[in-house]
């Protein structure tokens, strides 16, 4: 996968995210990889997306993960945080 050799500076050898990086191009496409743990067609919590998030990092930051997935628009969310959903990408 082309997008997993980008970033496998930042996955251990399980896939799971070790290090969220600085540079907003790499930041981008490690978040876009998180994403794809998303499916378009679910509802989410907020505790079933801590969830999801937290079996892909290692460093155990969910809510920082979770904050840049909706701030690049990756998850959306109701103004009260009580349901999440993936944006269709245009890939």
């Amino acid at each position: 996968m082309i997008v997993m050799k980008k970033i496998e500076a930042f996955l251990d050898e399980t896939g799971k995210i070790v290090k969220l990086p600085a540079k907003d191009e790499k930041k981008r496409e490690v978040l876009q990889y998180l994403a794809t743990k998303f499916s378009c067609d679910i509802d989410y919590t907020e505790k079933e997306v801590n969830s999801i998030i937290d079996r892909w990092h290692t460093f155990g930051d969910y809510f920082l993960l979770r904050r840049e997935l909706i701030d690049c628009h990756f998850l959306s969310r109701t103004w009260d945080g009580k349901r999440y959903w993936k944006e269709k990408s245009d890939d």
